[in-house]
């Protein structure tokens, strides 16, 4: 990224984001002033885990990422955004890319799609909807 400063110049500068782990607790509330806050503090991106479950008891309160990310994508202006990643077992994935798509066109390009294996099987189930459940690496060929 480059930034030119009060002489024309151009200079190197680093863009800096915050990614936040939605299963610990993230309510309506709490992601609305998250959003407000990096959208005014002038960091490049915020980003969410795609967590259903923390990964040992107690569950809190967790927002789902996708629904999450859609008002991330109609209430900031600058801010380049996405998943943390994405487990590939939670959604089928053409219903992910369609999200996806979705979310960049909404936002005007500033969706980011962070694709992962996922964490573990009990996660993965918690989905309910789509379970690609696994103990160990992944391979779809789907």
């Amino acid at each position: 990224m480059k930034k030119t400063n009060n002489k024309g110049q151009q200079k190197n500068m680093v863009a800096l984001s915050i990614q936040i782990e939605g299963q610990n607790g993230l309510t309506w509330p709490r992601w609305k002033k998250i959003v407000d806050v990096v959208e005014e503090s002038g960091l490049a991106g915020l980003f969410r885990s795609d967590h259903f479950t923390n990964a040992n008891p107690p569950d809190k309160e967790a927002l789902e990422t996708i629904v999450s990310l859609t008002y991330l994508a109609d209430h900031s202006r600058h801010l380049h955004f996405g998943s943390l990643v994405a487990p590939i077992s939670f959604r089928h994935p053409a219903l992910l890319a369609r999200q996806a798509a979705a979310l960049d066109d909404l936002s005007g390009g500033r969706m980011i799609l962070g694709v992962g294996a996922g964490r573990d099987a009990s996660s993965s189930c918690a989905a309910r909807y789509y379970c690609l459940a696994h103990n160990g690496p992944v391979v779809r060929a789907s």
